[in-house]
Order: structure tokens, then sequence, then C-alpha cells
């Protein structure tokens, strides 16, 4: 294949740090906006704490970790990278398909379901059971998600582990 010249890489290799950097910092950005949630005095402020969080994921997250996850095909694709020359490259391919399947399938919804419990029953949501598990592992796996994301950062950073097949 093909692969692309120093300006294409620099592009490329551009794009997906401002994709990372916009997921990592929004991820960071819902973490300490949930942690505020037993501050608030009003049902609408539930509700709105919840709906900006929700919004940061559907237009932030989701687009930041697709954004991710494309610049990142393209870069194993397009340079000499590739997929699985690397141990470092390898455990962040792993690393990032796992983090959005885990935001797609869990994540994703507990959010959105603390959304509509907050949106319908405003302060009476911190009496609510459902409500209180979603924003729990929300804020349990959401923490996780964030460290994960901060080590892929370091990981891209240091390059450790080598090249598969040779002693580091």
């Amino acid at each position: 294949m093909k692969k692309l010249g120093l300006k294409g890489r620099s592009w490329l290799k551009g794009f997906h740090i401002f994709f990372a950097c916009a997921w990592v910092g929004t991820g960071i950005s819902m973490m300490l906006m949930s942690l505020i949630d037993g501050h608030i005095q009003s049902g609408d402020e539930i509700y709105a704490v919840n709906a900006s969080i929700k919004l940061l994921d559907d237009y932030i997250i989701i687009p930041a970790a697709l954004g991710s996850l494309i610049t990142g095909l393209f870069i194993s694709l397009y340079t000499n990278w590739g997929f699985f020359k690397f141990n470092w490259v390898i455990f962040k391919w792993v690393a990032t398909l796992a983090q959005i399947i885990f935001g797609t399938f869990w994540l994703g919804p507990w959010t959105n379901s603390a959304t509509a419990i907050a949106d319908l029953e405003r302060g009476l949501a911190l009496q609510n059971n459902t409500y209180l598990y979603d924003k729990q592992m929300g804020a349990i796996f959401g923490g996780i998600q964030v460290l994960l994301l901060i080590a892929q950062v370091l990981i891209s950073a240091y390059k450790p582990w080598g090249k598969r097949g040779t002693p580091d």
C-alpha cells in the first residue's frame, strides 16, 4: 500500500492528536460535572447537569472517538506504523475499540437513562434507584475510561514495548 509523505503524515497525526485531545478533555469535563451532582440544590439543576453531560457525550465524545478511530486506521494503513508491528500500537487499537464498544453499550445508555429520569423526575431522581445506579456506574467506569485515555496518550508519547518479536 502506498505510504503518505511527510506532509500527509503530519496532517494525519495532527488530526489524530486533535481528536484524542477532544476525547480526553471532554471525558475529564464530564467527570468533573458528575462530581457537582451531589451539590445541586434543585431538580432543574439536576436535569441541567445531566443534559449537559449527555450533550457533551453526543456531540463531542462520540465524534472524537470516531475521529480517533478513523485517523488511527489511516495512520496504520498509510504509514510504517502498521497495525501489528509494534506492541504499543496493538495496545492502543485494543484499548480504543474496547472503549468505543463499552461507551456505546454501557456508558452511553447509563448517561441517556440518567438524563431521561432527571428530565421526568427532577429532584425526585435522587430517590430513584435506577438513576442512582446509572450515575454511579457512569462515574466509576467513566473515570476508568478517562484514565485509560490518558494512558493511551502517554503510551503514544513514550512508545514503550517496542517492535513485536524483538526485545525492548
